[in-house]
């Protein structure tokens, strides 16, 4: 099952309080103070690893809490710090305080890791409160408490290049033509119910990744469909391919269909209209007089942009359009753009 948001509490532990002691030994008529020092409380640290790719685990597991330090003892022992509490999440997921929707961290880079929540300071024993004129100080300080957080965790793919289009478009086709992922692929809409991942070789030695989200439909920014609830997982990608059906049996006009794409993107998150891109014409092997592909390519030419004319199914156009993407991509990752987190 893919699950890339859940929420869940996360809770430090406490520090251990600081106890009030005297030495207390035979012959020594003035021992003095001798009270420890409370232990910390242990922390709830996140930290990021490839080996994950859902949430699922979280989902079951909601509530995470570190150690409480102990408390100090006689003969100035100080009190043991509590044990903190690691948990793995995929790489790609941010952290959001539940309450503020502030963003508390990004962890994007394989063993990144974050203190999420911080425990508590242990306390101070009596004999951190002796002095030249306080020679008996019966002071000592509790532990603090540690820190609790209602956290919303969501996971967005990292993926070099994201695929955008309508059911049907060959998006999951395309992907199992061009890389080794095997998406369900059907002659119906909405197969594809969960993002996927391709690694895409290409050249000698180099490599892209692409990533595959439910088909979008008109609306879907407002909810409608599938595509919203996944459209996160495009945020990362610095390159996108609109795949657009020319086949003769595709419901709408090409040039509508693009259009209606890169207006749900703008309502959804401005930036990624900003985002340099492609339109990839399918099926071009089921297209009848060609006429929608002609369209299409006039309307790219008037406007200056790149037109790739494929068909997953009789591998035509695929080493071009995986040449073109892996210079692309090689392009940007010399000269980052920006994308949104």
């Amino acid at each position: 099952m893919f699950v890339d948001e859940v929420r869940i509490t996360v809770k430090a532990g406490r520090g251990g309080d600081g106890i009030c002691s005297f030495r207390r030994e035979m012959f020594v008529p003035r021992g003095g103070p001798d009270g420890g020092d409370g232990g910390s409380g242990g922390h709830v640290v996140f930290t990021a690893s490839h080996r994950l790719t859902t949430l699922l685990d979280l989902r079951y597991q909601k509530h995470y809490a570190a150690e409480d330090g102990q408390a100090g003892g006689a003969s100035n022992c100080s009190g043991r710090s509590g044990e903190d509490v690691t948990v793995a999440l995929p790489v790609g997921t941010v952290v959001y305080d539940d309450q503020t929707s502030e963003v508390l961290a990004d962890l994007v880079a394989e063993g990144q890791t974050v203190i999420i929540a911080k425990g508590g300071r242990g306390g101070r024993g009596n004999a951190n409160f002796a002095t030249s004129t306080n020679r008996v100080p019966t002071k000592c300080t509790l532990g603090t408490e540690g820190a609790e957080r209602n956290l919303r965790l969501e996971l967005k793919l990292l993926a070099d290049v994201g695929l955008v289009g309508f059911p049907n478009a060959g998006k999951s086709t395309l992907i199992a033509a061009i890389s080794a992922a095997r998406p369900k692929i059907g002659d119906y809409p909405f197969t594809t119910l969960i993002p996927n991942l391709g690694v895409v070789r290409w050249g000698s030695d180099r490599s892209f990744v692409v990533a595959d989200i439910p088909g979008l439909i008109e609306g879907a920014h407002e909810g409608k469909g599938l595509g919203f609830q996944f459209l996160r997982h495009i945020e990362r990608t610095a390159f996108l391919l609109h795949l657009i059906d020319v086949s003769e049996w595709a419901p709408d006009e090409p040039v509508v269909s693009f259009e209606i794409m890169r207006q749900e993107l703008a309502a959804y998150d401005e930036a990624l209209n900003s985002r340099p891109f492609a339109i990839v014409a399918t099926k071009i092997d089921i297209s009848g007089d060609s006429n929608r592909l002609t369209q299409l390519q006039s309307y790219c030419r008037r406007r200056k942009y790149t037109c790739l004319p494929i068909s997953a199914a009789t591998r035509e156009g695929l080493d071009k359009l995986v040449a073109f993407v892996g210079k692309q991509v090689d392009s940007l990752r010399k000269t980052p753009c920006e994308t949104s987190s």
